[in-house]
């Protein structure tokens, strides 16, 4: 595995008050890091674990710093006031991640506009908002990476034949990574995407994607924040502009043995938008 480390460095999140978000902020507070955490969650829901304070708590009993930001990644005032806390408490931004994300997986007739909305408006406006509001911050940082939670770009057509809307959002999330990765190489920015080969047992996954039987086919979200470990910690200059796989970055880093995120491999669930 990578030996370097987060300790320090300063994470600005959207999301993460639970699953795969909050996966990623607990393995870099181990590290000694700085995460503000930019959600909604305030209060508890019904069918969604956690808020932004219990990950906020959970952050700091794993040893970093959390900065837990009521807000909303689709209004720009709220990112721009929380990108201003995260610099004011921490001192600056070195790493943003683009994990927020609405899914709906209708087809284009049973779709509804305030769904196909939402989609567009948190996961592609979002992303680009968060990471726009970041950069003069990033610019300062030596270790600066944007890393979104979205696939390889795939136009075969079942993909946006399946569920349009959504590969309309997803799709979006990975162009910020292509668009960033090249206007923001010359200041020593990378842009990266991070995406599962397996469905992850999540909240989505247990409410929209199958329940209990995707579930039980799903790897646990510690093997996306391990990957998104080893990709943080690397040079900026030289890793950018990449659509990274989870197995794929922990097997480049020396992982062969994946049993500890759930397994075994003939009974997961290949993820959305892979073969």
């Amino acid at each position: 595995m990578n030996d370097r480390t987060l300790a320090g460095r300063t994470i600005l999140m959207s999301g993460g008050s639970r699953g795969i978000g909050l996966a990623i902020a607990e393995r870099a507070a181990r590290d000694g890091a700085n995460i503000a955490l930019l959600a909604k969650t305030d209060q508890p829901h019904p069918r969604l674990e956690g808020t932004i304070h219990t990950a906020a708590e959970a952050i700091e009993a794993a040893g970093g710093r959390a900065l837990a930001i009521v807000g909303d990644v689709r209004e720009e005032e709220s990112v721009l006031q929380a990108v201003a806390t995260t610099v004011e408490t921490f001192g600056g931004i070195d790493i943003v991640v683009n994990n927020a994300s609405a899914i709906d997986l209708s087809p284009t007739r049973e779709l509804a506009m305030k769904k196909y909305d939402l989609m567009q408006n948190i996961n592609c406006r979002g992303s680009f908002l968060l990471a726009k509001a970041s950069i003069p911050h990033l610019e300062a940082s030596p270790w600066a990476h944007v890393l979104t939670l979205s696939p390889p770009i795939d136009l075969q057509p079942k993909w946006a034949g399946g569920h349009l809307g959504y590969t309309i959002a997803k799709y979006g999330m990975s162009l910020v990574t292509i668009g960033l990765a090249e206007e923001l190489k010359g200041a020593g920015i990378a842009a990266n995407s991070l995406w599962p080969r397996t469905t992850i047992a999540t909240a989505a996954v247990a409410n929209l994607l199958g329940g209990e039987a995707t579930m039980r086919m799903s790897r646990t979200p510690e093997i996306v924040a391990d990957a998104a470990h080893v990709i943080l910690t690397s040079d900026p200059r030289q890793c950018t502009g990449n659509f990274f796989i989870d197995e794929d970055v922990l097997r480049d880093a020396g992982v062969s043995d994946f049993s500890r995120y759930g397994g075994p491999d003939e009974d997961l669930r290949v993820d959305l938008f892979l073969d």
